[in-house]
């Protein structure tokens, strides 16, 4: 399996795969890296189990074939930045990242591992990528905040095939 198509599988994890996908076994453990800014809560464990159970439903076991790291910030800048590091270390298949100052920290560590963010009230205005159309880069995401689009407007009405689906993906 191609590392694209892997992270096109992280992305839209809770949204539907093709079927080509699931006869597909990769030949190897992939490792998901996950770092959020702010403190191990309960409500982030919910949404990482809802993340993990969206990955078996499509054939990825946590264990089995595929293993997520999971990193917390608690909050502070620095610390995130640390966990970021760490991550990267790792050298993981693809990163998925919540919140702005989260995924900023990450993209100072990393130019070259694919970043899945979510929940980054302005992706283009604080310069984590190009366009929503066309981020460019290794990060691709959701904003999670469509009025504020301005000429990307246009995507909120399309899929986006990059991520198939990441825009409902709440972690």
């Amino acid at each position: 399996m191609r590392r694209r198509e892997f992270i096109t599988l992280v992305g839209g994890a809770m949204a539907a795969w093709p079927l080509a996908a699931h006869s597909q076994q990769p030949d190897r453990m992939r490792l998901i890296g996950a770092l959020t800014g702010i403190a191990d809560e309960p409500s982030f464990q919910t949404r990482y189990n809802a993340f993990i159970q969206g990955l078996k439903e499509l054939g990825w076991t946590d264990g089995r074939n595929i293993r997520v790291e999971y990193r917390y910030g608690g909050g502070d800048l620095e610390n995130t930045r640390r966990q970021a590091v760490e991550l990267v270390a790792l050298a993981p298949d693809v990163i998925l990242v919540v919140g702005g100052l989260a995924t900023e920290r990450l993209l100072q560590v990393t130019r070259t591992v694919p970043i899945v963010f979510v929940i980054v009230p302005d992706p283009v205005g604080s310069g984590l990528v190009a366009r929503l159309s066309r981020p460019g880069g290794n990060a691709r995401g959701h904003s999670g905040h469509w009025p504020a689009l301005g000429p990307d407007a246009s995507v909120a009405n399309e899929p986006d095939r990059t991520l198939a689906g990441c825009a409902n993906l709440q972690i």
